[in-house]
């Protein structure tokens, strides 16, 4: 089959589903809620290191309280700030570290929710100094698509570490911090969302790969972005983030 009817095939495939998907039906606020408590039920939200922002058309953005552990969080704890990390609406504090989600934003116009945390298995590939490598299925949504930066630059408190961040994620996604955690920039809440998951279970999966065999069998390129094509349409992304909400709600 070539690579026109293989794309043909697929936008088939989609537009066949797409109407058959449940998206959910959620406030903004709700799906920051969400999303902290997915990550937190995920293992995200060991320590305070963590942060979500959503862009809002206005040039502020919505956030949570700092000191607030992402499982505790709701609708109502979700707090507006602008960007010199000053509360406009809501109560609490905001987290300091997001000065350098302000740097991204500056530089990418298409990004309007960032994810950051240092999730166990991203936390411990990490420190390994080796970047996320795509050889399962399951980790094409970051083929050529999750930047690597090889040096810690220091706590991201300061304009420095932002610069430095905002321009090793260039155009991507996502990135690889060595000695530190991931970050996710993608349009929407929903993307961003089920990116970070993704992401802690691809390090996960070649942490325990490299751990039993040592070496790697890396995917077929052009087979890599086919995959990342597909498991990246809005109707997966947006099914996938309501499949996690369903699975967190049924726990309460």
């Amino acid at each position: 089959m070539t690579a026109a009817a293989k794309q043909a095939l697929s936008s088939q495939v989609l537009g066949q589903i797409s109407s058959g998907l449940d998206y959910g039906n959620w406030s903004i606020e709700e799906k920051i809620a969400l999303s902290c408590n997915i990550l937190a039920k995920e293992g995200h939200s060991e320590t305070l290191a963590g942060q979500i922002t959503v862009r809002q058309p206005d040039g502020s953005f919505l956030t949570t309280p700092l000191a607030h552990g992402f499982d505790e969080i709701s609708a109502a704890s979700v707090i507006r700030i602008n960007d010199k990390l000053e509360v406009l609406e809501g109560a609490g504090a905001a987290n300091p570290a997001i000065r350098f989600h302000l740097w991204v934003y500056q530089r990418r116009p298409d990004v309007n929710c960032i994810i950051h945390t240092h999730p166990p298995y991203v936390s411990t590939l990490s420190m390994t100094g080796q970047p996320l490598e795509i050889a399962h299925m399951d980790a094409t949504p970051f083929h050529d698509d999750c930047a690597f930066l090889a040096e810690w630059p220091g706590l991201p408190i300061a304009d420095q570490e932002g610069e430095i961040i905002s321009a090793a994620l260039g155009s991507k996604r996502s990135i690889l911090l060595v000695n530190h955690g991931f970050l996710a920039a993608t349009s929407s809440i929903e993307e961003t969302l089920y990116l970070s998951v993704l992401i802690e279970r691809a390090a996960r999966n070649q942490l325990l790969a490299m751990s039993s065999y040592g070496t790697l069998k890396r995917l077929d390129p052009v087979l890599a972005k086919e995959s990342h094509d597909f498991l990246l349409a809005p109707s997966i992304v947006k099914a996938s983030f309501a499949m996690f909400a369903r699975q967190l709600l049924r726990t309460r």
